[in-house]
């Protein structure tokens, strides 16, 4: 079996609601890291590693994963689609992909970076073997956060969807798997839990009754669970020199202001006197950034505006919002709720919406989420969570 005989189906369907406000307007996969979506480094890793066909499964907000693929040109792949209309699960998503695929496949998720590295050997592994499920997993200090798989030898034995109690394992589901066509009537068997079909619940199934094979990644596993863990993911690619951010190229006009090497900049990006940018930030497409101002570790996403002597760190500033003169996001510890859940010690400064806009004189607080087209009139000082559209007056 030749290595092209394999194709991949990657799941981009999910909406990625901890993310919001910045998944309002684009799927969770089209959210930029250096520069590029995250769903641009799954094609790219399945590309370098010899994959050359790819479904993706869209559903959210599909247009502008469809628009920004296209055939797959780009990458030297052939890229096609298919629709989950509703989001009811991992397993779902995968059922999906039943007609499309004949044989042998790889599954991944769009909302993880992960070393083609990884891909070659699952894909290996089911070739010598198809009959066995292929399931990557990956070391993580908050297992609990993930699926978290117990092993024996190179034998999946169980998979807990993030636990409840503490656990002892520190390996977590990768998120890469090897299938072969069995698995389609797998999920049709699975019951439901909660309205939704999951993959893990499946393999469950399957563990129970024959082996699966565990594969152990040891390289670059990133994801993006939450607004903060943008940032992280952002400096690792940056920092890194197995990815190339090279969708960008550094066009910033202006003489003196200054630019740290562990940055990227888009294109037509006008950087004002003595503006300074610092490490660990990426700037989009048609970002102003006036005079004196300063950005550090921090995501910009294209056609913002950061106007002079304002001071964004540790922040996300979403597509055309625009933040005021001398405002400051100065980042820090905060404690942010998402989905009920108190998240402490977060080194957070916060995240400005699609179209917000702050005033001038501006003081963001650690951890502040400013919705999309929320408006914070000039010298007011703001914390928590701003609704959408909101209009937050001095005083």
């Amino acid at each position: 079996m030749s290595n092209a005989t394999v194709p991949a189906v990657v799941l981009a369907a999910g909406e990625g609601r901890r993310l919001d406000p910045l998944t309002n307007r684009r799927p969770k996969p089209m959210v930029p890291v250096a520069n590029r979506p995250i769903l641009a480094y799954v094609v790219s890793a399945l590309a370098d590693a010899g994959i050359d066909r790819i479904v993706l499964v869209v559903g959210y907000r599909q247009e502008r994963i469809r628009n920004y693929f296209g055939d797959g040109d780009r990458w030297d792949v052939d890229i096609e689609y298919v629709a989950q209309e509703t989001q009811l699960g991992t397993a779902h998503a995968v059922l999906q992909a039943d007609a499309a695929i004949d044989g042998p496949f790889l599954v991944l998720n769009g909302d993880r970076i992960v070393d083609p590295s990884l891909v070659a050997h699952v894909r290996d592994e089911l070739e010598r073997d198809a009959d066995r499920p292929v399931l990557s997993v990956t070391q993580s200090a908050h297992a609990s956060d993930y699926g978290v798989v117990s092993l024996e030898g190179d034998r999946v034995v169980e998979i807990t969807e993030k636990p409840a109690a503490p656990t002892r394992s520190q390996l977590i589901n990768a998120g890469v798997y090897g299938f072969s066509n069995a698995i389609f009537d797998a999920v049709r068997e699975t019951p439901t839990e909660e309205g939704e079909l999951a993959i893990t619940t499946t393999l469950e199934t399957i563990i129970a009754n024959r082996p699966v094979r565990a594969i152990r990644e040891h390289d670059t596993w990133l994801d993006v669970s939450y607004l903060w863990d943008l940032l992280d993911v952002n400096a690792a690619v940056l920092g890194g020199t197995e990815f190339s951010a090279a969708d960008s190229s550094t066009k910033a006009g202006g003489s003196d202001g200054e630019i740290a090497p562990d940055t990227v900049i888009g294109d037509d990006v006008t950087l004002g006197p003595n503006a300074t940018i610092e490490g660990s930030a990426a700037i989009g497409d048609n970002v102003t950034i006036e005079a004196n101002a300063v950005v550090s570790n921090a995501v910009v996403f294209p056609d913002a505006v950061i106007e002079a002597g304002s001071v964004v760190r540790d922040a996300v500033v979403a597509g055309n919002a625009r933040v005021g003169a001398n405002s400051t996001i100065a980042g820090g510890d905060s404690t942010i709720v998402v989905d009920g859940e108190a998240h402490e010690n977060v080194e957070f400064g916060g995240v400005i919406g699609d179209n917000a806009t702050l005033g001038g004189g501006v003081t963001v607080d650690p951890g502040t989420v400013i919705g999309d087209g929320a408006t914070v009139d000039a010298g007011a000082h703001v914390g928590g969570r701003i609704e959408p559209d909101a209009v937050v007056r001095r005083g």
